[in-house]
């Protein structure tokens, strides 16, 4: 994710290598070529006066402006949903993530080194797990091996978060079954541990479930229809300057489709996708500051 300061508002014009301007631009330059022969057609090869019937063709912008308009709110708006979706779960993934270490820091008696050894790097491997299982990347190299865990134990082919967060459950299970832990232990880690797959379904359901196709087609086709016809009528009002307005209409435009198309799946790698590396770091960070740091001291006894 680009990282700004949205007081500065010049800071905004500066050119970035997802803006959409750098995109289009062959797709701009193109309409306005465009433009530019409906022009010179109209003006100098048919000779068409002010008074030609072309001129109406306005009316028809005027009247299905409203109506673009509302697709593409209803666009941008249903994108950044499923963006801020993705955000609030791996914000979700974070705080459980240091709540299941915090409390296994504390229930885990410090002669359980590989236990404990385990569930300080299982917990921030699976952030980084889901991260490339979302991204459809496999990476080894991420994975911090543990002598209970190893990724070569994992099934690289299969589901590769659900591996992860079952080997955290039976870990907890064997603890129970050996006494390290008692039944009432299970119930208060039980909601970390079953949290981490349902964030991974819910991850899962906006990376596969984009918009129809039938929908993404139509508001396409309907912003070409829509700037194609632009100079038709326009031409006899603004006549040259109808060149550079037809582009900036479809700019504007085709902008927000780009936009919404680029932040629908917010896993991704793009410029404007979530800061997934960033956000397993603090994972990372936090589990194992939590269980490296020492015990507090706490005082029991009657008053």
């Amino acid at each position: 994710m680009i990282p700004y300061e949205p007081k500065q508002w010049f800071n905004l014009f500066t050119l970035k290598r997802s803006d959409t301007a750098r995109k289009l631009a062959p797709y701009i330059l193109t309409f306005g070529a465009y433009a530019l022969g409906i022009v010179l057609l109209e003006k100098h090869v048919l000779h068409l006066s002010d008074e030609s019937v072309l001129r109406n063709v306005t009316l028809l912008h005027t009247l299905l402006g409203f109506v673009i308009s509302m697709l593409l709110v209803f666009r941008t708006n249903t994108a950044y949903d499923r963006w801020w979706e993705g955000r609030r779960l791996w914000g979700s993934l974070v705080n459980n993530s240091r709540n299941l270490g915090l409390k296994l820091h504390q229930m885990l008696p410090l002669s359980e080194v590989q236990v404990r050894q385990f569930y300080q790097a299982a917990i921030p491997n699976f952030a980084l797990v889901l991260r490339n299982h979302l991204r459809d990347h496999i990476r080894p190299s991420d994975f911090v091996d543990t002598p209970l865990l190893r990724f070569n134990d994992l099934r690289a082919d299969e589901h590769l978060p659900n591996q992860l967060a079952s080997a955290m459950f039976g870990q907890a299970f064997a603890l129970e079954q050996r006494g390290v832990l008692r039944p009432e232990h299970l119930l208060v880690l039980n909601p970390e541990l079953q949290s981490f797959m349902d964030i991974c379904g819910a991850c899962e359901r906006i990376k596969k479930t984009p918009i129809p196709y039938s929908y993404s087609s139509f508001i396409k086709k309907f912003i070409v229809s829509y700037c194609l016809t632009l100079p038709i009528g326009f031409t006899f009002s603004l006549h040259y300057l109808v060149v550079p307005f037809t582009m900036f209409v479809f700019y504007v435009l085709a902008s927000l489709e780009i936009l919404a198309e680029e932040v629908e799946n917010p896993f991704g790698t793009d410029e404007n996708d979530l800061p997934l590396d960033s956000i397993c770091q603090t994972i990372y960070k936090t589990v194992h500051q939590g269980f490296e740091h020492p015990t507090p001291t706490v005082l029991t006894g009657k008053a």
